[in-house]
């Protein structure tokens, strides 16, 4: 987006409100940058957002900073009582319940992000969740290095994604 607004000749047209837009965009798809993906131009891209108004902070905090609370008790619940650790095959697997999405009131996006503390895990190079939507089953698959979760999500769940990131269903 910011491309092709520079490029069609409109770079007047980003101010602080879009400059945020296109930040939160490229923070939240980079997992605030620290995947091997993020280049020296997204880092050229949110230095010129920075000199056209963008408060970068205020986005952080917004994403980062405004959980509720029943979400944190989920969080914490979901770590101690759902998570698996499997050291011998460096991988974490959580499950969660229709029940828990009850329990905690969880509302869409409580669960965003919570594949990716199982990455966190020192030795752990592949993390899955596993989350119970009546009908089916959401899957979310993370990795480091050279396991490749797309192709793990198309054949085995309907899914794909990123080599890295990726998901998918099953009805099982």
């Amino acid at each position: 987006v910011y491309y092709f607004i520079i490029g069609s000749g409109h770079r007047y047209l980003i101010d602080p409100d879009l400059a945020c837009c296109i930040y939160t965009g490229l923070m939240t798809d980079t997992g605030s940058f620290r995947f091997p993906s993020t280049t020296a131009s997204v880092h050229e891209v949110i230095a010129d957002l920075k000199n056209l108004g963008l408060n970068h902070s205020l986005v952080h905090e917004h994403i980062y900073d405004s959980n509720s609370e029943e979400r944190l008790r989920f969080l914490g619940h979901s770590l101690l009582k759902r998570m698996e650790v499997l050291y011998e095959f460096n991988t974490a697997i959580m499950t969660i319940p229709k029940a828990d999405l009850l329990a905690f009131h969880t509302k869409t996006g409580d669960t965003e992000g919570l594949v990716n503390y199982l990455l966190s895990i020192d030795g752990i190079r592949f993390g899955a969740i596993v989350i119970d939507r009546d009908e089916e089953r959401k899957w979310s698959f993370r990795s480091k290095g050279d396991f490749d979760v797309n192709q793990f999500a198309r054949k085995h769940f309907n899914g794909g994604g990123h080599k890295n990131a990726s998901g998918g269903n099953s009805p099982d």
